[in-house]
């Protein structure tokens, strides 16, 4: 291991609301958390500033792994660069076609506006066909006169898009040189490069949103490493991506799409290890922040990876992600009774600025946090993250009785358990769409409660779902910025076939697999992070003759150290397998196409012994009680006692109504539930016997 690896490693989530970090000192054998105010627009400085709050010089850091929502944030504001498109004659509308779909299936409006507006999207002459034989060659000079026109408009950043350039990019690879010669930056796609994969619309999408990023997330990399250079950090800047692994900051600059998810999925990784470590193989994480909450499935031990998801819509990005299903329900959510007399809640928010009325800063409208304040399940003489001294119950009662409880004829307290039910009833279809919607039974998952808010709720969310139990992690409110710390890093490649499996050029294949995987391991090894060892994946997006959809399907043993070892026995076993596990019975008797081949390699990061995260010998539930208050459940008031979460002991029994305290969140047992403190700190909530 490195000099590098013995020094404190750094997970750093950032939020609308606040920027969460993780301190691990492996060789100490200690570890830290802060929480700070997230800071708009540049993120770098609550980093900063989060950093010095953990006591912790940044001499001393060695790694510093982020996950980073600015790419999210400058999708779904549309506030990315000023982008151009250059592309294959007759194709310069694939992005505002799309797949002929509308935002909303019924009305007279279906109107869409792509990141790129028509002006920046230029056309020229080239066409490669489908079986990779170049039918017209690009004229560089074309492609130049379309840069510099570009650039005259105000463009940024550019995308070169040929059709059937993933067949053979020979094309795009011309027209590249050409763009660079002319382009002043270095913020410069090829949809060859970005995903060299069957499907116009998805690639350009995926493509023109890269370029669309490159430019804020590039700028604010820079700034940040250049504020920790100057403060006399000399480490590494890794980043989340949104399968779960992590990249070099060089690579994140150049390919800032893969960052989509960044922060979600750094929670998600951090919630399947602590399960894991805790003999939970079946969870589903529940990431309750200021803006929204984020629900993910791990099953024996897995999470999902899906191939693409819409940022919003129109928004295709087509990169491997982990799946995770997100709706308007954090704690910033407004509360509203609608023309029709109905109570929602979301999907607008709050956020940060100016946050819940509670907060004081400006908002009159009730959000979940308001009625949370209301119920006495947050204490509102300490709020968390240290963004103020106390939290305003007067103005929280004051605007759910304006916004919520006169509209609806009722009492300030049955309006702020409305709220809180109506949210909760959300999170529990959303928790339904990853579970009993595709085939599992929640019976047999644990909820994994972790963000600022998430552990208020989860008592509602076990009875209202069916779920077996919740485990609460440590430290709850930086549960992503934990995972940052333990993240593999993972390179991903596609590359479509597009054959019959018994037409597979089984040496062409095994060759281009062995060259992803040299070309992957490279960026390993250029990343100069300690790994304690490599892992290579391979599997394919396969299908029946005149199936419209694929299946993936992975490939056991496919690699035998770095030789790729593929045949087409192995390949359509493979095939078989996933299939009937999918749809339940094999076709008889129709040919199998090979789609795309997708090859994953990922370095195996040191990971660090949960038992660090325990509670200290010693103590008792009695010595952990802070006090009582009063706390609305079930439209009464209950005398609930209070504790300091981190210091019950492992064995600790606190038998519900209660609520447990800490710096990063507030844990809530309702009177029906008990919670058990086990071996690694995690607080276990079930129904009593």
């Amino acid at each position: 291991m490195n000099d590098l690896s013995r020094k404190t490693v750094v997970g750093v989530d950032v939020g609308g609301t606040f920027t969460d970090l993780f301190f691990l000192d492996e060789a100490a054998g200690t570890c830290g958390v802060a929480k700070v105010p997230s800071t708009k627009p540049d993120q770098s400085v609550g980093i900063r500033g989060g950093i010095g709050e953990g006591g912790v010089e940044l001499g001393a850091i060695g790694t510093i792994v982020h996950g980073t929502t600015v790419g999210t944030n400058a999708l779904l504001e549309r506030n990315g660069a000023r982008t151009g498109v250059i592309t294959t004659t007759g194709f310069r509308d694939v992005l505002e076609m799309r797949r002929r779909d509308r935002p909303q299936t019924w009305g007279l409006w279906g109107s869409f506006d792509p990141v790129v507006p028509r002006d920046l999207r230029l056309e020229v002459d080239e066409r490669v066909l489908a079986d990779g034989s170049v039918h017209t060659a690009v004229d560089p000079e074309a492609v130049k006169q379309a840069a510099q026109t570009l650039l005259e408009r105000g463009a940024e950043s550019v995308c070169v898009f040929f059709v059937n350039s993933y067949a053979n990019d020979a094309n795009e690879t011309v027209a590249l040189e050409a763009v660079r010669e002319v382009w002043p930056n270095p913020h410069i796609t090829a949809s060859s490069v970005i995903l060299p994969e069957i499907r116009e619309f998805e690639r350009g999408s995926t493509a023109s949103l890269n370029a669309y990023l490159q430019p804020p997330v590039g700028n604010y990399l820079e700034r940040l490493e250049d504020g920790l250079r100057d403060g006399g950090f000399g480490g590494q800047v890794l980043i989340v991506q949104s399968n779960g692994g992590v990249m070099s900051a060089k690579v994140a600059r150049e390919l800032p799409v893969r960052t989509a998810l960044s922060g979600p999925a750094a929670g998600v990784i951090a919630g399947a290890y602590i399960a894991e470590a805790a003999g939970e193989p079946n969870i589903i994480t529940c990431d309750m922040g200021g803006t929204s909450f984020d629900v993910s499935l791990v099953a024996d031990g897995q999470s999902a990876l899906t191939a693409q998801t819409s940022i919003d819509f129109g928004m295709v990005v087509r990169t491997p992600m982990i799946e995770i299903t997100t709706i308007g329900a954090g704690g910033g959510s407004i509360a509203s009774v609608d023309r029709g007399g109905l109570l929602q809640v979301g999907p607008e928010s709050a956020g940060s600025d100016p946050g819940p009325v509670c907060y004081g800063l400006g908002n009159t409208r009730p959000t979940v946090t308001d009625a949370n304040v209301v119920m006495g399940r947050i204490n509102a003489e300490r709020p968390i993250g240290g963004k103020l001294d106390r939290l305003d119950v007067e103005a929280s009662k004051e605007a759910i009785r304006v916004h919520v409880a006169e509209p609806l004829g009722i009492e300030v307290m049955e309006a702020a358990e409305a709220i809180v039910r109506v949210a909760n009833a959300k999170m529990a279809g959303a928790i339904r769409l990853v579970s009993i919607e595709r085939g599992h039974d929640p019976k047999t998952f644990t909820a994994m409660p972790f963000g600022g808010g998430g552990s208020l709720h989860t008592g509602a969310l076990i009875k209202e779902v069916g779920l077996a139990r919740a485990l609460v992690p440590r430290y709850p409110g930086v549960t992503s910025a934990l995972g940052c710390v333990i993240a593999d890093m993972r390179h991903d490649r596609v590359q479509t076939l597009n054959t019959m499996l018994d037409m597979l050029d089984l040496s062409a294949l095994n060759k281009a697999v062995e060259e992803i995987v040299i070309e992957a391991e490279g960026l390993l090894d250029g990343a100069n992070v300690a790994f304690e060892g490599v892992e290579r994946l391979v599997e394919f997006d396969m299908l029946y003759l005149g199936q419209t959809h694929t299946v993936s399907v992975p490939v056991p043993d496919a690699m035998n150290g770095c030789r790729s070892e593929l045949d087409t026995v192995k390949i359509k076993a493979a095939f078989e397998t996933a299939y009937k596990a999918t749809f339940g019975s094999l076709l008889d008797g129709i040919g199998i196409r090979v789609m795309n081949l997708r090859v994953a390699v990922i370095g195996t990061r040191p990971k660090f012994d949960l038992a660090l995260l325990a509670p200290s010998e010693g103590g008792s539930v009695d010595a952990s009680r802070t006090g009582a208050r009063q706390i609305w459940f079930d439209g009464k008031w209950w005398d609930s006692p209070v504790y300091d979460r981190l210091s019950l002991p492992v064995g600790a029994e606190v038998p519900g109504p209660a609520v447990l305290e800490q710096a990063d969140t507030t844990i809530l047992v309702d009177p029906d539930l008990t919670g058990t403190v086990d071996s690694y700190g995690n607080f276990v909530i079930a129904r009593k016997a």
